[in-house]
């Protein structure tokens, strides 16, 4: 599968965003493939290129502000505009590939991003992927900072705060990807206080899967050896959940980033297969089984 196809998607309020692309010639499903806090496609593309080989057609954005994105750099008005960014991919899916619902795969931040557009639009939502998904964070702000956010979003409500996540052994083990993730000019370092209150509010939004309308399959796969999120709060949280086609997949002792590892090809696959499975099903296939 050949390198993706970098386009723009203007959404709604006028934000050109910049978007992958990867187009296989007769797509047989979908995936919107959504980022963490600090990354960008571009930390991604070994996962879609396999999902792509698979058959499925896949968009992953650069999230407004971050990425290729210079305009707004770390800053987001509302959990409300994010979460209408993301229904905007969901319309630009359907638009050039014609599939009404997608897979949606959200890694990090991004976990709590797919999982609040399951509860906001359940029908648009095929299945979930939730990759170290950040829904019960580990790591957090100090007290201190966190009133000085409360403050800005007074007075300054666009002052940039760092990302607690500036260590790059907080993602992976392996030395070459961690020199990647030191040196990646794209790689987004601050945030401002309305996306961190964004963010807040997208929390609770997630959380409500438990008790929304959205009953598809989910795969939750974890990093063994993860010290930026929660994993028995996430794990609790994913068994909890009234669902008939759930699995849990962790990888003893990898770190955050599961892309990142020095072999990550069992993480695609398991990633790409599930995936690809859930699209067979959706076409008339058998259903489904709990595991995990």
């Amino acid at each position: 599968m050949a390198d993706p196809q970098i386009d723009t998607l203007r959404h709604s309020d006028g934000y050109s965003a910049a978007v992958r692309w990867w187009l296989p010639e007769r797509p047989r499903g979908a995936v919107l493939y959504l980022h963490g806090i600090q990354s960008h496609g571009g930390w991604y593309e070994g996962s879609a290129r396999r999902l792509a080989e698979r058959g499925l057609a896949v968009l992953m954005p650069d999230r407004r502000g971050s990425g290729l994105n210079t305009e707004q750099r770390g800053h987001a008005e509302s959990a409300e505009r994010l979460l209408k960014d993301a229904e905007e991919f969901v319309a630009a899916i359907r638009r050039r590939v014609g599939f009404g619902a997608g897979h949606v795969v959200g890694v990090s931040w991004g976990g709590k991003w797919a999982a609040a557009l399951a509860v906001r639009r359940p029908e648009a939502v095929a299945s979930l992927t939730l990759v170290a998904p950040g829904l019960f964070a580990a790591v957090d702000l100090p007290a201190r900072e966190k009133f000085r956010v409360a403050w800005s979003l007074l007075a300054d409500a666009r002052r940039p705060f760092p990302i607690p996540l500036n260590d790059a052994r907080l993602f992976t083990h392996d030395e070459g990807w961690r020199a990647f993730v030191e040196r990646d000019e794209l790689r987004l370092r601050a945030v401002t206080a309305t996306f961190l209150l964004a963010s807040r509010r997208m929390d609770r939004a997630a959380a409500r899967l438990a008790d929304g309308g959205w009953r598809g399959p989910l795969h939750l796969l974890l990093a063994g050896d993860d010290r930026i999120i929660d994993n028995a709060r996430t794990r609790a949280f994913v068994r909890a959940l009234p669902l008939a086609d759930r699995r849990i997949t962790e990888y003893a002792g990898a770190a955050h980033t599961l892309e990142f590892q020095h072999d990550a090809s069992a993480f695609f696959e398991d990633l790409a297969g599930w995936v690809a499975e859930r699209t067979k099903e959706a076409c008339g296939g058998s259903a489904g089984s709990e595991t995990g």
